[in-house]
């Protein structure tokens, strides 16, 4: 109308397709206290954690040794693509020796524990607030977390990068669909694991409809993986990142193997274990120990002859034996869900998953004691583990009485689906398939590749708690964009 006088607001909250983006830019001018009050008790959580991550700090100086460990220093020295594990995690402590300290490598892994409890946090913004802070708890404040990021391995690098990647999934502009790629690439070099989840991040943007960002996070993600293929065929002379995966294999299928049903041909059967499977060892032994059939051949363990042998004997065993490896892999899995902590798969290595009452002694195999002679290099001086007390006394009661039990765990993995089946009424993929998917993957992949290990299970938890929380948002925004 003539005269009419529009009223605008003195700062207008721009236009956005999406409304999240309106919601960040509101709590972008909410004052600090405004903000600490809305997320009070997340940022609870988040205080509780970094207090468990100074406790370990100061309690267990500067780090905890693994056997892993030893390979992946002698690696930052040595740059070379290993047999067994790629080399993402010593570039990792590469970057990091200039510092001269594995206390540094040790604050920047805690460091990465508490920005995947963020990113979780992030993510499962949209889901009601009480159930994106609970999504946090386990990352943040279970005991075995904090003491996996304590431990130079490479497991709370690999949990960082697929926690990042999956969080930021869910944008469909091309340079952040590059940079999921890029960390997907850099969680696969960082642990073989990574490799299936780049299919599952791919098919993720298929379902959705986004060719044109499948083609951009497939190059992204397998540029950087051919490459280093690339110097791996060139030190080795053989296909792959890494030139274990038939001897892992072999180890896994050893716990049903049995050559009276496969009729293996004579080079095989130099493979087989007359011992009947429930009087076999763990899987792990076929790799590592002096007795093992594997082990017992000419060469290393991991020549390509070996490698190619074993995968051949893996794969008849698999074909000959198909319901018997299922139920192999159902048993190995099934490990993740129980409510205890049993012993598994020996003493020593569920040792290195507690905080120690006693300094760890050093080394004995030959090939760790070479890896810690290049420590003393990257520390500059002497290496260990100084237990410091009360502290680690603390952490130590803690760790006996704060953990995710595993049937919880199963609990929030079937949060989402059964939600879905509760609704029925949802079209499209539902945010929260992309965790859910990719934890799942995580969970049944050593289980069927290699066998059960805690620390295995960790980098998982984040990503089943993430899609829980996803799967609660309420229905009309759970459809995607």
């Amino acid at each position: 109308m003539p005269g009419s006088v529009r009223l605008v607001p003195e700062n207008p909250v721009p236009e956005s397709k999406d409304r999240e983006d309106v919601r960040v830019v509101s709590e972008a001018r909410t004052k600090p206290l405004d903000l600490a009050r809305r997320h009070g008790w997340f940022l609870a959580v988040l205080g509780l954690g970094a207090l468990l991550r100074v406790l370990a700090m100061l309690g267990y100086r500067p780090a905890l040794w693994f056997p892993d460990s030893y390979t992946y220093i002698v690696t930052v020295f040595k740059p070379s693509p290993d047999l067994v594990r790629p080399a993402g995690y010593s570039l990792f402590l590469k970057l990091l020796e200039p510092l001269h300290a594995f206390g540094a490598v040790t604050a920047v892994q805690h460091l990465l524990g508490l920005a995947t409890g963020v990113l979780v946090y992030r993510a499962a913004r949209r889901a009601p607030r009480w159930a994106a802070t609970l999504a946090t708890v386990p990352v943040l404040l279970d005991a075995y977390q904090v003491e996996l990021e304590h431990l130079l391995v490479s497991d709370t690098l690999f949990m960082f990068l697929v926690v990042a990647a999956v969080a930021l999934s869910t944008t469909l502009r091309p340079a952040t669909v590059v940079a999921v790629g890029l960390l997907l690439a850099a969680a696969t070099l960082t642990r073989t694991i990574g490799q299936p989840l780049i299919v599952v991040l791919a098919a993720w943007f298929v379902l959705r409809g986004r060719f044109r960002l499948t083609g951009v996070l497939l190059a992204a993600a397998l540029v950087p993986v051919i490459a280093y293929g690339g110097w791996f065929y060139a030190v080795h002379h053989r296909a792959g990142i890494v030139g274990a995966n038939g001897v892992f294999l072999y180890a896994r299928t050893m716990s049903f193997a049995d050559c009276a049903k496969m009729n293996p041909p004579a080079d095989l059967r130099v493979l087989c274990d007359p011992r009947p499977p429930e009087r076999r060892p763990p899987s792990q032994e076929y790799i590592w120990a002096k007795d093992s059939p594997l082990v017992l051949r000419p060469g290393i363990t991991f020549t390509k002859e070996n490698d190619d042998l074993a995968a051949r004997f893996a794969t008849l065993a698999i074909t000959a034996q198909p319901l018997d490896y299922a139920a192999s892999v159902l048993t190995e899995l099934g490990r993740t869900f129980t409510w205890g902590r049993p012993v598994y798969p020996d003493p020593e290595i569920y040792a290195y998953y507690q905080f120690p009452v006693t300094e760890p002694g050093p080394p004995g195999r030959y090939p760790a004691q070479v890896g810690a002679e290049y420590a003393k290099l990257y520390e500059q001086g002497a290496i260990g583990t100084e237990i410091v007390e009360p502290y680690a006394g603390w952490l130590r009661a803690y760790q006996s009485m704060v953990r995710l039990p595993g049937p919880l765990l199963l609990g929030v993995l079937l949060v989402p689906p059964v939600v879905a089946i509760v609704r029925r009424r949802l079209s499209g993929p539902p945010a929260w398939l992309v965790p859910w998917a990719t934890g799942v993957v995580l969970l049944i992949t050593p289980a069927a590749a290699a066998e059960f290990d805690y620390r295995y299970v960790l980098p998982a938890v984040p990503l089943a708690c993430l899609a829980a929380a996803q799967s609660l948002r309420s229905e009309e925004l759970q459809r995607s964009r």
